[in-house]
């Protein structure tokens, strides 16, 4: 791996809805600050329903000393709504960016006009240069609304040529789809590193109903050893740890350029796995 290029591993958080889940967040971020990763991302919430909340959250944990990416979308927003956020992104010190698609809030009618995430992109290029280092998504099983594998990397490659800096992956369980993905990545022309995004397996309901939604696939296998495990929650989360920690291993491996944990504010899983594989060692020996 190239030494001038060291690989990336960061966690996502979404912001809490209630007092009590944000406290609990504070005590995840306190909990996984000390991995050390290389940066914090924080979504929009469920249905882009709030920009606050990940500002607040952000504007935070930048001040307690974490590196922050925070999710952005014009989902429902005018530019010049974005613009301002953008901005006091900036005067905050914040220098990372996830640029999404992002679902309208509920309430927002037709009237608002729909934007892609390549859009965004031009946007925040167009305003603020080369202040951001811009991350967007991309999905090596493909995204559920797209008509086929090769217009889904086109949409891709329009992020890419846009300009963003580097990608993360929605999950995966089979490694065979992400080096497949970035192989055809590469034919195509996109050069920008393609970071697996990464979920821990603690409730095999919720992993369902995610996984339904965005297209994600749970090998059968996998499907099935979940099942069988019922009610033991114990279990199941260590024998998930043993699953997604080979996962990761297998994808550094063969070449990824680090590790995207999407944490869903819990924190016993991700410290685990990033224990397992050694991760502060391993970014501490790429360091130039």
């Amino acid at each position: 791996m190239d030494v001038s290029n060291p690989s990336k591993f960061s966690i996502e958080f979404f912001p809490p809805r209630t007092e009590a889940g944000e406290a609990k967040l504070d005590t995840v971020h306190a909990e996984l600050s000390k991995l050390n990763p290389d940066f914090f991302s924080v979504t929009y919430g469920a249905g882009g329903s709030t920009k606050a909340g990940t500002a607040q959250i952000v504007l935070r944990y930048h001040a307690a000393g974490s590196v922050c990416a925070p999710h952005l979308s014009f989902g429902g927003a005018d530019e010049e709504e974005l613009r301002r956020l953008l901005q006091s992104y900036i005067d905050a010190g914040i220098k990372r960016l996830v640029a999404l698609r992002g679902d309208m809030p509920s309430g927002v009618g037709a009237s608002v006009q729909h934007h892609y995430a390549n859009e965004l992109v031009e946007f925040i290029r167009r305003e603020t240069g080369d202040h951001f280092h811009i991350d967007v998504a991309c999905y090596p099983e493909i995204h559920p609304e797209s008509k086929s594998y090769a217009s889904d990397v086109d949409f891709f490659k329009r992020k890419v040529d846009a300009g963003a800096n580097s990608a993360i992956t929605q999950y995966f369980y089979n490694p065979d789809a992400y080096f497949r993905f970035a192989d055809y990545c590469g034919d195509a022309g996109i050069t920008i590193p393609i970071v697996p995004g990464i979920m821990p397996i603690s409730n095999y309901a919720n992993l369902a109903r995610f996984s339904a939604n965005c297209g994600a696939e749970i090998p059968r296998w996998l499907d099935k050893r979940l099942q069988g495990f019922g009610d033991d929650v114990e279990s199941l989360r260590s024998f998930g740890i043993d699953v997604v920690s080979e996962l990761c291993e297998d994808l550094l491996a063969g070449g990824a350029p680090g590790l995207h944990f999407y944490s869903m504010n819990l924190s016993q899983s991700v410290s685990q796995i990033w224990t397992n594989l050694d991760l502060g060692k391993r970014n501490q020996n790429e360091l130039p």
